[in-house]
């Protein structure tokens, strides 16, 4: 659960570059570093369960007990507490059907990509467990929002290539090659000059 957890708020921090342009996730948007010191303030509120200052164990557990409550309320169909073999069996075709629909969707778009789960490398949290450990800097196994905003920034900071406070769609992608350069080995692709 820990590992799971800690993966959850990896993901969170490494999205705040292209989660922070305004309207959401779009990759096509220039952002900047006052965007993204706000979204993940935001993202830091929502992740302090407790709103105790800190993201931590206790708020790792309070959040796991809300996934649990909220995946058995989809499975308890009548609402009655219990698990029924019918309640289970109609999850089991409901996630079967709406699988087919995103590979009929894939298809039809011909991205060719499959489902599974992308980015762990097989490796139990990844370097998203190793960002979340960098982030922890005074090592106490909770993070502060100085210390998530802080991470958050240092990201922002290495992905804005001409240090002009703003994170254009080309520095995004060169970044992301850089890192499947040092993830794979590849030469990474030349930045573009905007």
């Amino acid at each position: 659960m820990k590992k799971i957890s800690l993966l959850m708020l990896g993901s969170a921090l490494i999205a705040v570059p292209v989660l922070a342009a305004p309207g959401g996730a779009d990759r096509n948007a220039v952002q900047t570093r006052a965007e993204v010191q706000t979204k993940t303030a935001e993202m830091f509120a929502k992740m302090d369960v407790n709103k105790d200052g800190k993201v931590d164990a206790a708020d790792r557990a309070a959040r796991h007990a809300e996934m649990q409550a909220k995946r058995f309320a989809s499975l308890d169909a009548d609402g009655n507490g219990s698990i029924s073999k019918a309640e289970w069996d109609q999850h089991g075709a409901d996630r079967a059907a709406k699988r087919a629909e995103r590979g009929e969707k894939r298809a039809e778009a011909g991205d060719g990509k499959r489902g599974g789960m992308r980015g762990h490398h097989g490796k139990r949290g990844g370097h998203r467990g190793m960002m979340m450990g960098k982030a922890d800097t005074d090592g106490n196994k909770a993070i502060s929002l100085a210390e998530f905003q802080t991470a958050a920034l240092a990201r922002f900071d290495a992905a804005d290539a001409n240090k002009d406070g703003q994170v254009t769609p080309e520095e995004r992608q060169a970044q992301r090659s850089a890192w499947r350069a040092k993830r794979g080995g590849t030469a990474p692709a030349a930045p573009a000059n905007p």
